[in-house]
């Protein structure tokens, strides 16, 4: 017995130590412990390395848990930087460094892979990692979670359009669109798309955040914005898709009749222009990317070489047509700056190519972010950067001052040295802080030479003594300056603050305000109509509402100033009619209270049309009230059932409708067959077989269950013999009954079939009525 014992607490020990382990093993997350992403690149992992490791060294730090998180930060990098072990991790959660260990999980899972056979239930049922190479590596490579999203992707996508999938377990239409969107994400991914994938089972809150709340759903993202995909999900749709997603005007279609224009802006726009040559009549896709992820920094145009006139061009830049080829203009739009010609042309390709040519050659400072940019702080003694800035008026055309400080700039190109302008008359803070208290540059171009030292303004700068005139003893003291430069900074005496820079094409406040309420519309009509209406919910419901107790109180207003006037009579009349001889019969009206307001009873006609979907199939729960009436009683049962049926309308389970005797009588005879305690039902041989007046019968009718209960009318006729035919006529009948005989078949007796409905109602909420069932509906013919 206590070896007994003693083995199972031996058990119950190993047990726990496993457990412990797994759980250790869970916690130690590497991508966690270096802070990225799980898409990050080999050069993201080191150089968050090393800033870790010089930050948790223990011989520099001296926190006593510097050598554990030393040890963490170490391990972690030697699982990501080395691309096996970290595929393991990624599929099975850990690195897979001992080969009995691995061995020990292929048996676990085959066991459990051989009891998920037999039993017809995923893994993901108990959210484990088993059977995880079953698993899409393409969907684990691009998964998304809330922070990296909000942090990463939004801030993304105003570079660079995002298409992502939301998928969850147990989806099954996720597999079926699996082979096109693995075919779709690996050429769009090529081209510059970003791709995602959300989980909706694990990330419910980013799901809900985009607005998905079915799977399998594609929506893409771009400058924050979401857009759902409707269509099938093929190739084509899908690159439409992204296609749709970017302005329509990243691109502008350059002739021979336009060209010249689009080169010349680069004085107005401030930015190089890029020129595609190519063959395809319509801009390629991998182009308008990359026009989306430039638009900041250059101006975009394409030319179709198959087009008539387009010989001009490429005769004049010798383009060869058969092959695609880009040209980057700056301030010269007669010679390119730049050219690449090749076929097959990459995104990579292309970005380094561009990215070396971002910048005019002296361009001109139009805000405090592009003087950022081209003149950059000092970091240290090693990475030095100069501005050599220009302050000249502005002009139309080009000024002699310029195109020499043009031309210097071309021949002088270095990396530590960047050529600039600044218009002094947009910022006179600016040029008068670099320029001297004298007269001597009063309407005259000045250059002036600095370097950056902080983000604050402070500068150290020096301005030459006379003003630029773009003569050769100009550009020869100035190139002295500069070789000087690079063996004694000290050559900048000067110091200053600098103001920040003048946004010169930012749009005027009332622009920026339209431009606002334009993209507000936009999206709040892409929201109702188009992507996710249910967050536009709770705003339409309140506007919806809002509406509607504005025009109630209109309508109720209105409705009762009416009745007002109605019920007082001018006295004249009265007096007027006292005073007649004709002796008139009196009529006495219903309280007005029980006159039926216009709408506030909803009764549809039953008929071929509407059977199905009001009794056939109507939801478990709910019952049709269907009045039965003819042409001739139509107007008069409908008043009246409005009447009784009012304090039921409150119901949701409770519909009304009616159905006319004139078109239905052999459906109605059918049904009252299986009434058994009903009135005697005749034969359809019966020579008054169609005189039978079944007009205020009730039926309440339960579709789910096959069963009606039944109100039969009541006979009024000591009512009827009492007060007569015209007892209750609307004013619209007074005319009529004048003079007339009774004849028993006016409205009073037709109207008064139906008095006691309202308790027949309440027992048939109650359930205390009879039901009538039978096999199935008839058909209605």
């Amino acid at each position: 017995m206590e070896v007994k014992k003693l083995s199972i607490s031996w058990q119950f020990l190993i047990v726990l130590v496993l457990i412990l382990q797994i759980l250790s093993a869970l916690d130690f997350d590497p991508y966690r412990v270096l802070g990225v992403s799980r898409t990050a690149s080999q050069a993201d992992i080191k150089k968050a390395y090393k800033k870790l490791a010089r930050e948790w060294h223990p011989d520099k730090n001296k926190d006593p848990g510097a050598e554990d998180k030393f040890i963490q930060i170490s391990k972690a990098y030697e699982i990501l930087s080395n691309e096996e072990k970290r595929s393991h991790y990624d599929h099975y959660g850990d690195a897979g460094e001992s080969q009995g260990f691995q061995k020990q999980q292929q048996q676990r899972e085959y066991r459990f892979r051989h009891f998920h056979e037999n039993f017809y239930f995923d893994e993901s049922f108990f959210h484990f990692p088993f059977n995880s190479e079953r698993r899409d590596s393409i969907d684990e490579k691009y998964l998304l979670h809330f922070s990296h999203y909000v942090n990463e992707v939004v801030p993304d996508s105003f570079k660079k359009p995002y298409l992502i999938k939301i998928t969850s377990d147990w989806c099954f239409s996720c597999i079926h669109i699996e082979p096109v969107w693995k075919e779709v994400v690996q050429e769009l991914e090529g081209l510059g798309v970003g791709i995602g994938v959300v989980h909706a089972g694990y990330e419910r809150r980013l799901a809900h955040h985009l607005g998905a709340h079915s799977t399998p759903s594609i929506l893409g993202i771009i400058n924050g914005k979401i857009s759902f995909f409707h269509n099938a999900v093929v190739h084509e749709n899908l690159r439409q898709f992204v296609e749709s997603l970017l302005p329509g005007n990243l691109v502008e279609k350059v002739t021979n009749k336009n060209y010249v224009r689009f080169l010349s802006g680069w004085q107005q726009e401030n930015k190089p222009r890029v020129l595609l040559f190519d063959q395809m009549p319509t801009v390629p896709l991998l182009y308008k990317l990359t026009a989306f992820a430039y638009k900041d920094y250059l101006s975009f145009g394409y030319v179709y070489v198959g087009l008539r006139g387009a010989e001009e061009m490429t005769r004049q830049y010798n383009v060869n047509v058969y092959t695609p080829t880009i040209l980057i203009f700056k301030e010269h739009i007669h010679k390119p700056a730049d050219v690449i010609q090749a076929r097959g042309m990459k995104r990579q390709v292309i970005d380094d190519f561009i990215t070396q040519n971002k910048y005019l050659l002296a361009a001109r400072l139009t805000s405090q972010k592009l003087f950022h940019e081209l003149c950059p702080v000092k970091r240290s003694h090693r990475q030095r950067k100069y501005c050599v800035v220009l302050l000249t008026a502005e002009a139309t055309k080009l000024s002699k001052p310029f195109e020499a400080f043009l031309s210097f700039a071309l021949a002088n190109t270095q990396d530590t040295v960047r050529f600039v302008h600044v218009y002094s008359n947009r910022q006179q803070e600016f040029a008068s802080t670099l320029l001297p208290d004298s007269d001597t540059f009063q309407g005259k171009s000045a250059v002036s030479i600095l370097e950056r030292r902080n983000t604050a303004g402070r500068v150290v700068y020096k301005t030459l003594e006379d003003p630029w005139t773009g003569s050769e003893s100009d550009k020869f003291i100035l190139l002295g300056y500069l070789d000087q430069l690079r063996k004694d900074p000290a050559l900048l005496s000067s110091e200053a603050v600098l103001p920040d820079l003048t946004d010169e094409l930012a749009p005027i406040f009332l622009l920026r305000w339209l431009y606002s309420a334009s993209d507000y519309i936009s999206d709040c009509w892409d929201s109702v109509f188009h992507n996710n209406w249910r967050e536009m919910m709770p705003l339409l419901s309140l506007v919806f509402s809002a509406l509607f107790i504005l025009f109630g109180t209109v309508i109720v207003q209105a409705f009762s100033d009416s009745n007002e006037e109605r019920e007082s009579s001018p006295p004249d009349k009265e007096e007027a009619r006292e005073k007649t001889g004709k002796a008139e019969p009196s009529f006495t009206k219903e309280p007005s209270s029980k006159i039926p307001k216009k709408g506030f009873v909803e009764v549809t006609e039953l008929t071929d049309i509407t059977y199905t979907s009001n009794l056939v199939r109507l939801r478990p729960g709910h019952m049709n009230v269907v009045l039965i009436l003819s042409n001739s009683t139509k107007t008069s049962l409908l008043q009246k059932f409005a009447l009784e049926v009012y304090s039921f309308t409150g119901s949701s389970c409770l519909h009304f409708s009616f159905l006319s005797l004139d078109k239905h009588r052999e459906w109605l005879e059918y049904l009252l067959e299986f009434a058994q305690d009903a009135a005697p039902i005749p034969n359809q041989y019966d020579k008054h077989f169609m005189e039978r007046d079944y007009t205020g019968y009730v039926l309440a009718l339960n579709g789910h269950k096959k069963y009606f209960c039944l109100f039969k009318p009541q006979k009024a006729v000591e009512e009827e013999e009492a007060v007569g035919p015209c007892s209750d006529f609307d004013s619209l009948h007074l005319g009529e009954c004048r003079g007339k005989p009774s004849s028993g078949l006016g409205p009073r007796p037709i109207r008064g079939k139906l008095s006691k409905l309202s308790l027949w109602m309440e027992r048939l909420l109650e359930g205390s009525l009879q039901r009538f069932y039978i096999p199935s509906w008839p058909d209605l013919d």
